[in-house]
């Protein structure tokens, strides 16, 4: 089983704009149909965010996420992970709202706060049909906050509901905040630990940082938790390929990267996870279905979400 590799979808995400790319989901039926999409390409786990239907913006009111949960538990077995995240300018109050409320398998948390840049992809996306996009991309003044009481107040909210988390660290000083919680007995083995990189203002893509996010990781953890990575942008699938085969968990999704290959966008998600699924395929490894990644992260069971 611990070489069953867990395929995490992020489907939509709070980053990208509706202008960038067609196949990114906003209603509630394409972040349905992205979802079901991605799970039946092989993804255990589906990562949800909710958007404003008119405008594509991030909306972390519960009421916008009902109508995508439904579906998704009616139709699929997967794993339903909700953010905390929600966007970097809301306060954790507002983030945590939604798990709050449906108490999913599975919720993200960030582990530190920490500069927040999209300005970047001003560089090669010009033209928007939104004004808030713009202002969105280019705003250098973004510090996503994540201090220890609002990750404290994430734990004391959900975890009496019995959701675990993906722990999200975009860098080596959030290793280590985490591991605070560990000691002070908040969060309990197996850690899910999600490295990020790639993102403006968190560690960069390169292999040597990939590693040494690993070996912080393996000191500070052991046996207690369970690897996987996120790449951004065009470092997704390489980064993935990494991780899996040194034994290491994958997220991919347009949440994380709207591209399908070098300067092709994405048609889907599913794609994605198609395409992540032939690496680690052609590793010689097995891709964990939902159960199985019920099993391996010691998750509650999906009839547990309250919709």
């Amino acid at each position: 089983m611990s070489r069953k590799v867990i395929i995490t979808c992020a489907v939509t995400g709070a980053i990208h704009t509706p202008s960038m790319s067609k196949a990114l989901p906003v209603t509630p039926q394409e972040i349905a149909d992205a979802a079901i999409g991605a799970a039946e390409a092989g993804a255990a786990i589906v990562h949800l965010h909710a958007r404003n239907v008119e405008t594509g913006q991030p909306d972390q009111s519960p009421e916008a996420f009902a109508p995508f949960l439904k579906i998704i538990k009616q139709r699929s077995n997967c794993v339903v992970n909700l953010t905390t995240g929600g966007s970097p300018t809301m306060m954790v109050e507002e983030r945590v709202r939604p798990a709050a409320v449906y108490q999913p398998e599975v919720a993200s948390l960030n582990m530190g706060s920490m500069n927040f840049g999209l300005f970047g992809m001003l560089n090669r996306f010009k033209d928007f049909k939104h004004d808030w996009e713009r202002k969105h991309l280019e705003n250098k003044d973004i510090v996503f906050r994540n201090t220890f009481k609002d990750i404290e107040f994430v734990l004391r909210t959900l975890s009496e509901s019995g959701t675990r988390f993906e722990f999200e660290c975009y860098d080596t000083a959030h290793l280590h905040n985490l591991n605070y919680f560990l000691m002070e007995g908040l969060v309990k083995p197996p850690l899910f630990v999600q490295t990020v990189f790639g993102l403006q203002g968190g560690i960069g893509a390169h292999p040597d940082e990939v590693m040494h996010m690993k070996r912080t990781a393996d000191r500070l953890f052991g046996d207690k938790y369970r690897w996987s990575v996120l790449g951004a942008g065009r470092n997704q699938l390489p980064i993935a390929a990494m991780a899996a085969a040194m034994g290491g968990n994958v997220r991919v999704g347009l949440e994380d990267s709207l591209w399908g290959g070098p300067g092709r966008l994405a048609e889907s998600n599913a794609e994605q996870v198609r395409a992540v699924r032939k690496i680690i395929e052609g590793l010689g490894l097995e891709v964990a279905t939902p159960d199985e990644a019920r099993e391996i992260l010691h998750l509650k069971g999906g009839d547990t979400l309250k919709v």
